[in-house]
This record gives C-alpha cells, structure tokens and sequence, in this order.
C-alpha cells in the first residue's frame, strides 16, 4: 500500500540544494542556511510564498552561542515572513527528524508545500568543546569534558564487536578505503583523496590511534555544511519536472534506551526496526534497492548496519567488504556519496544531505558519482549509539 493508498495522498522530493561540506570559514549558520534554502526553491521552481511550513534541523549543543536558529530561514526571501518554522534536535539525527517532521505535516494535511533544512557550523569550535559538545548526546557522559567525543563510545562497540566475532581492523580499514574512494567522485566532500586500504588499515604518524580500535580514518570529521529539500503533495511545473521527482515511499522511526549499558551495544536494534518499518510501509525488500546511505559516522558503524539492514547476518558483517557487495558495482552499494566518512558530518545536516544525495541519484543528477542504475534507495540516518533512528524509501518517479 502507497503512501497515497494509506494516507490520501503522495509526498514528493521536487527541489534541493546542497553546500560544500567542511571547514567553511567564510560561511554563518545564516549564509549557509540561505544558500541551501535558495536552490531548493529555485530547484523545485516555487515562490517562497507557497511554502507553507518550514523545518531546520539542528544539533548544536552549545557549538554556536544562537540557540534558536529557525527564523535564519526566512532571511532567504521576504515571501517566508511569517511561515511556521520550528527548530528540530534529535542529535545527530537531527536532519532526517525535520525531514520526517515535514512529511508529517504533509500526510496529516496542514501543509501542501514544507521546506526542510540542515545545518551546522562546527570547526570554528576547539576540538575539546566539539568534542563535550557530541557528549550531549550520550546519558552517562553528556557535560564531561572530551576531546575525542563520541570515538570513545564508539571505540567501545567496536571492542565488544572485536570480543564477539574476531578482529575487525582490516575491514574497519577497507570500509574507510571505500568511503574515501567514492567521495572523490563527490563534489560537496569535504575529504576528495582515494587514501588506500594500506594507509586506512595501518596505524601511523599520519593516521593515529584515536580510540581503539579506531584509528583517525576510522572516525568522521568535524565539519560546516547545510543541506535542503522541498517536499510536497504534488509536482509543480519546474526545474525539477525535467527529471522527474523523487516519491518518498515509506519511512520509519524508531528510539532505543538512552545509555547503551543497558542493551546490547552491537546490536542496535531500534536501528533495524526503523529499517524493517520503513520498508514495510514501501512494500519493498532488500533486493529491490539499487544503494542505501547509512550513518557511518564511525567505520564500525557502517560495519554492523550492514548486519542491521539484513545484507549479512549479526557476526557477519565482514563478508559485504570481502565479497565486494557494498562496493559500486556490487550486489548493493553502500555510501556512494563517500558516506560521512568523506563527505563530512556537519551533525544537523547529515540527515537531510543523505536525502538529497539520494534524490539525485534517483534523478540521474549525481554528475561523476551517478550510479548506472539507480531507481529505489534508503537512507538510514541515527542519533546516539543507536538511539534516535530514522530510514527512508525514495524511488524515482
């Protein structure tokens, strides 16, 4: 059953925008939101008048003394004044929960037209308050001190995975090797070099141990950056027309306990029950997507959503890097984009941006990163070790 089957109507990706991603020094909060704002309009081929509701995901936590960021928006065209716009923090999930946040509003009737963004400016931030600043999201340890920030909680997964199923580092490596290498291809990366599966697998001067088993290859960067999309209930006649725009088929959400002590922390299993209710509610299975986006903001991350997605068996992660099925040109690519990885994380954005990557492929827009055939994907967005989890269905229209 479609989305108009159960909800009476369709919601539509029809615009986007996109900045570079990473150390954006010449760039506010307000000039990155404005920018990604005004290609999305403009993309979608709309007044700013049409829009009827707006939704900026956001992390922030103290990187950036403005707290309240949602008005930012409206600075991009006098036709924004006085539409609704909220603020929406779900850590670093924050830009999928904005996005779903607006899909709501849509299925639910209040809105025919929502803009979404993601923002967030971060290395102007020393890496100690960065590093606190990611502790927020973490029961146990938000308003310590850290440098390393979530390396270490993620280290910990990484450890008891290791304690479970065997060494992992060389795989760790070759995930990392392969994220740098499609990110090349990618012009809003903030990392555009092929490293190498021997530099990413080695610990070194030049790719030292952060956490381990996490070496720097292994963890993704600090980074600037926004995103947006315009979603709707129907195509106008617009730039997007042209290619066609994106339908979002299913999505799902689902939240786990806080501190991960008190669950498994490599099972992640709010992660594969947003996966299972987005794709049951696109009538879909594994087979039928052409590539998934999925939050590798750390190797061992992408690693077990490997598990999660159901491309392996728990334990077996291993075999979509050994096998080449995660690869382009596999049985199913994974972060063709580069991923965080390469791509960056500039936290509030991330969601939104693994959209309208997407959104492109699906659009045979994606220019040098353009898969041959890409015509269903899903984009798997969490906050946390695994505590806020989001997933989408798009396919091509």
């Amino acid at each position: 059953m479609s989305l108009k089957e159960r909800f009476g109507r369709d919601v539509l990706l029809t615009g986007w925008g996109h900045s570079r991603f990473g150390k954006l020094v010449d760039e506010t909060l307000e000039t990155l939101i404005v920018q990604v704002a005004t290609e999305a309009l403009a993309h979608a081929g709309i007044d700013a008048s049409q829009v009827d509701e707006i939704f900026v995901g956001q992390f922030n936590s103290g990187l950036t003394p403005l707290a309240f960021p949602s008005s930012l928006a409206l600075q991009t065209d006098a036709g924004l004044r006085h539409v609704p716009a909220t603020r929406v923090e779900n850590a670093c999930a924050s830009g999928s929960a904005a996005v779903q946040q607006g899909v709501k509003s849509i299925l639910a009737g209040t809105a025919r037209t929502v803009l979404v963004i993601g923002a967030e400016k971060m290395t102007h931030a020393p890496a100690e308050l960065v590093g606190s600043a990611l502790l927020g999201a973490d029961y146990d340890m938000a308003g310590m001190p850290s440098t390393t920030g979530f390396t270490g909680l993620f280290a910990t997964v990484a450890a008891a995975y290791e304690a479970r199923y065997g060494a992992i580092g060389d795989v760790l490596g070759s995930i990392a090797a392969k994220n740098h290498r499609n990110g090349v291809e990618n012009p809003y990366a903030q990392l555009r070099k092929d490293l190498g599966e021997d530099f990413c697998q080695t610990v070194s001067d030049r790719n030292p141990m952060v956490a381990e088993p996490l070496r720097r290859t292994d963890c993704s960067p600090v980074s600037d950056g926004a995103a947006a999309l315009v979603l709707t209930t129907e195509p106008y006649c617009s730039g997007a027309a042209a290619t066609g725009p994106v339908r979002l088929a299913g999505f799902g959400q689902a939240n786990d306990f806080l501190p991960a002590g008190r669950r498994d922390p490599t099972e992640f299993a709010s992660t594969r029950v947003s996966f299972e209710r987005a794709m049951t509610m696109a009538g879909v299975g594994l087979d039928d997507l052409d590539f998934v986006e999925v939050h590798d903001c750390f190797t061992i991350a992408e690693l077990i959503m490997y598990e999660v997605i159901g491309l392996t068996g728990r334990g077996d992660g291993r075999r979509a890097i050994d096998e080449g099925w995660a690869y382009i040109g596999g049985r199913l690519p994974i972060n063709v984009s580069g991923g965080l990885k390469a791509k960056g994380h500039p936290v509030g954005a991330t969601g939104v941006s693994q959209h309208v990557i997407s959104a492109m492929q699906l659009t045979g827009t994606a220019g040098e990163m353009q898969l041959p055939r890409a015509r269903r994907a899903a984009v798997q967005n969490m906050g946390g070790v695994g505590v806020a989890n989001y997933v989408s269905v798009l396919e091509a229209v």
